[in-house]
């Protein structure tokens, strides 16, 4: 993927191995829960993907970064980093390309809307250069505590579950079966919408869905979900959006 600014931030791929250690001592402060050594949050899935990095051009800081798995079909859906605690034998038959993004983190104490801007601007290249069909990965909450995000998984249950052919089945030990244990609340949305990450409300925004549990993730010290956005599901307005930040 060729490089790609706006306004103070620029988009582009790793291109030595400074530059994923530098990606990974980002992800150790915002996952530390994860970090073992080195101040680096390091696993064997980062040598198979692709790394995104989003800087500062004013100082050339490192304010954002992503990886991404690329995978010919759902026949190839075992090889991924979700499949480590989703059953997704449902996609098997995806009969197009996908790809994977993980480890989406954002410099603590940031929250300048152009870095999401810039990285979605990067994540649209490359499916348009690609002919990627589908995004997915896990989307993180703070913390492993379910009780804090109630509202936030009740509107999750309401609104956002995945289609029954493609909903992931338990595979992990710890999960939080929200859409069933929930399945009489009703959320307050605004407090709903506040609890959730921004990631996962961008993906929400334009189509996207989720799975019907959250996995408690004791080694990274979150609560995720699995979740998926397809790309012909995204309205018109929002693709064309999209596409003018890489313009």
């Amino acid at each position: 993927m060729s490089e790609l600014s706006k306004n103070r931030y620029m988009a582009r791929t790793a291109m030595s191995d400074e530059d994923v250690r530098d990606a990974q001592q980002l992800r150790a402060k915002v996952f530390g829960a994860s970090v073992k050594e080195n101040n680096l949050d390091q696993d064997m899935f980062d040598a198979i993907c692709t790394h995104i990095l989003v800087e500062d051009t004013r100082n050339n800081q490192l304010v954002c970064c992503f990886r991404m798995l690329p995978l010919t079909n759902g026949g190839e859906i075992e090889r991924c980093y979700s499949a480590q605690f989703y059953d997704l034998s449902t996609l098997i038959t995806y009969n197009s390309p996908m790809v994977e993004i993980g480890r989406f983190c954002i410099f603590p104490g940031l929250n300048d809307p152009d870095i999401l801007r810039v990285a979605f601007g990067a994540m649209t290249r490359y499916v348009d250069e690609n002919k990627v069909k589908i995004l997915f990965g896990c989307s993180s909450f703070d913390g492993t505590d379910t009780g804090a995000y109630l509202d936030a998984f009740t509107l999750l249950k309401d609104r956002y579950l995945a289609p029954q052919r493609w909903l992931p089945r338990v595979k992990a030990p710890d999960v939080f079966r929200f859409a069933q244990k929930l399945g009489l609340c009703t959320p307050n949305a605004k407090r709903a919408l506040a609890q959730m990450p921004p990631l996962l409300r961008t993906y929400l925004a334009m189509g996207g869905w989720v799975s019907d549990h959250a996995v408690v993730d004791q080694h990274l010290g979150t609560l995720h979900v699995f979740t998926a956005l397809e790309i012909d599901a995204i309205p018109a307005a929002r693709k064309r959006l999209l596409r003018a930040a890489v313009q």
